[in-house]
């Protein structure tokens, strides 16, 4: 296999923004984008979080998050609860609809993710996961969520 001149980054940069690209394809159908699909299925695995902590698991400043989340409550996709424990803090949760659109997209996204690895084996996927996740790590970033 011949070698690249193109550096990690592009080729990171340029997987995004296909991966991007189909997104926009299949969650624009519910008026969704990829953050706001990102942010519910962030919820629909970590429910309760605030909207800080959404942001910091979605890949947004907490500001962007809040605009995100008061749309996504708006339209019914999140909710939020008053935290029992601190007055002062609210938690998001999906609301019925979030998860419903939500579990009515994971066939599209998943498929989108079998596709990009399509010509790789099980043990090829597993070894870019696990680089992903080391590369992740080693900018600073937590461990995928």
């Amino acid at each position: 296999m011949p070698s690249s001149n193109a550096t990690l980054l592009y080729l990171v940069k340029q997987l995004e923004l296909a991966v991007r690209a189909r997104m926009d394809e299949v969650v624009g159908g519910e008026g969704l984008t990829p953050v706001q699909y990102t942010a519910l299925t962030v919820l629909a695995r970590r429910p309760g979080l605030t909207s800080a902590e959404l942001a910091r698991n979605s890949f947004v400043r907490p500001q962007t998050m809040a605009r995100i989340t008061a749309g996504l409550e708006e339209r019914q996709f999140v909710r939020r609860e008053t935290d029992p424990h601190s007055r002062r803090q609210m938690r998001l949760y999906l609301t019925d609809h979030g998860h419903e659109t939500v579990e009515r997209l994971e066939p599209a996204i998943t498929a989108i993710e079998t596709r990009m690895v399509a010509d790789l084996d099980d043990t090829e996927v597993e070894a870019l996961r696990s680089a992903l996740q080391s590369s992740r790590r080693a900018l600073g970033g937590s461990a995928a969520h």
